[in-house]
């Protein structure tokens, strides 16, 4: 990749930033009136047989752009999406490339193993032609915001876990209990301590008719697959506690609904913002996203945008988990501020975490340091190149962030920011999207109670 990817608008910290969208966006307009160009369509497959589609044209030779554009959009989509099987319609030769990359020997198989976690079996990249690939299949259930009836909701954190009882809407109990679970190796504390929470939360109902939840880690039907919750319970017990949902369905006898955080985040902010089509952003420890569409479906995609990549530069910071540069991670967390203070010429002690480490940023900002500030104006440029990427593949209206790195005076220069570039470099998208915090109704509502909505009772 050359210098012409480099953006306009450049981020004070980051010169080398080189934004996935303007690289995409050159290579299809390169590729949409070449001879060589050739039909490609990506079907990622997941459980009970659903199937996401993405449909585009590419060179047919296996040129070094051509790989990088195919291998990054075939990340992106894995990690917004979620798959265990990916049927690569497209010419041979660029689709054994991929299958090799993302093989347990390959340069993506972090992310292979994931999906293999996610998904129960062995990730397989099947190459065939364009008109093979499984028609599209998303889920047509909408998926929140049903109040009738006596409801329990419950929020899953690494420090606390939040409860919530619902009476046709109106929250008439909520508490958070204190709790360990990244300690405990035993399935039963886990499912001890939250049906103990939930009990408490039932005695304020004549009677429990659902249960709605939100928890962190990749959920697939109503099962923990991956989820740092349960990092210390040994491999061989994870099944007890990964199960732990159906224990609840089984012993309550009523609809149980789990969701990811992201995605709970996501409707509790259309619930309070009255709004459909939007993209929940929470910039934290880490990037955790969640997407509710326009009509109103949590299609149950894995929204896990920390691992999607947001930077082509080849240079770009490496994540320690998945080995891989430029991944949301980096830019749009704790991490990033971290990752951005040498640039800044920010020195702190080295003891201090990355919550104290933003702490510390945050007390420079309030000062008007202008040191802080250009690590706020960076990730402001970051999300401005990297909301139009994300709209490539989610139709949002309504953008809602946030997380401890969007507050304060900083997250408002952030917000300018990212708004500077959307209508300097991307006008159309700036015409038709919001970017919301969240507002005091937001803050009242709650992850529980928004989880509590989760479950549709029977007529």
């Amino acid at each position: 990749m050359t210098s012409r990817f480099a953006p306009n608008l450049e981020p004070p910290l980051d010169p080398a930033f080189q934004p996935a969208v303007l690289f995409n966006r050159h290579y299809v307009q390169a590729t949409q009136n070449s001879r060589r160009a050739v039909p490609l369509v990506l079907g990622l497959e997941r459980e009970a047989g659903l199937v996401s589609r993405l449909e585009t044209r590419v060179r047919s030779g296996a040129d070094a752009e051509t790989l990088r554009y195919i291998e990054r959009i075939v990340k992106f989509l894995l990690w917004s999406r979620g798959g265990g099987k990916l049927h690569f319609g497209g010419p041979k030769k660029l689709g054994e490339a991929i299958r090799k990359i993302y093989s347990p020997r390959g340069a993506r198989r972090f992310d292979a193993q994931m999906m293999a976690r996610a998904y129960g079996g062995k990730f397989q990249v099947v190459v065939t032609a364009p008109e093979q690939v499984p028609a599209q299949r998303e889920t047509q259930l909408t998926a929140g915001g049903q109040l009738r009836g006596c409801r329990l909701g419950f929020d899953l954190g690494a420090s606390d876990f939040k409860l919530a009882a619902v009476r046709d809407g109106e929250t008439v109990f909520t508490e958070e209990i204190p709790w360990d679970p990244t300690r405990q190796p035993d399935p039963e504390y886990h499912y001890r301590h939250l049906a103990a929470g939930l009990r408490r939360a039932a005695a304020h109902l004549p009677r429990v008719d659902a249960i709605g939840g939100s928890s962190a880690g990749i959920i697939v039907a109503n099962e923990i697959r991956v989820a740092s919750l349960l990092r210390a319970v040994p491999k061989q017990l994870f099944s007890q506690a990964a199960g732990m949902f159906h224990r609840l369905q089984r012993e309550w006898q009523v609809p149980v609904v789990v969701r990811n955080d992201g995605d709970v985040t996501a409707l509790a902010g259309a619930l309070a913002l009255r709004k459909k089509g939007l993209l929940g952003l929470a910039f934290g420890s880490s990037e955790a996203a969640g997407f509710l569409d326009r009509s109103g479906r949590i299609p149950g995609w894995l929204n896990e945008l920390a691992f999607a990549p947001v930077d082509y530069n080849p240079a770009a910071a490496a994540d320690e988990w998945s080995g891989d540069r430029g991944v949301g991670a980096l830019y749009f967390s704790q991490q990033a501020v971290h990752r951005l203070l040498p640039a800044a010429k920010i020195k702190l002690p080295a003891r201090l975490g990355l919550p104290e480490r933003l702490l510390a940023v945050q007390s420079l900002m309030a000062r008007g340091d202008e040191r802080a500030a250009a690590i706020y104006k960076t990730i402001g440029v970051y999300l401005g190149y990297t909301l139009p990427h994300y709209a490539a593949f989610y139709d949002f209206q309504h953008v809602l962030l946030l997380g401890r790195v969007t507050t304060g005076p900083g997250g408002d220069l952030l917000r300018a920011q990212a708004t500077a570039v959307l209508q300097q470099e991307f006008p159309e998208l700036a015409a038709k999207v919001r970017l919301h915090v969240p507002n005091e109704k937001f803050r009242r509502l709650g992850q529980a109670v928004a989880a509590a909505s989760l479950p549709t009772l029977p007529n």
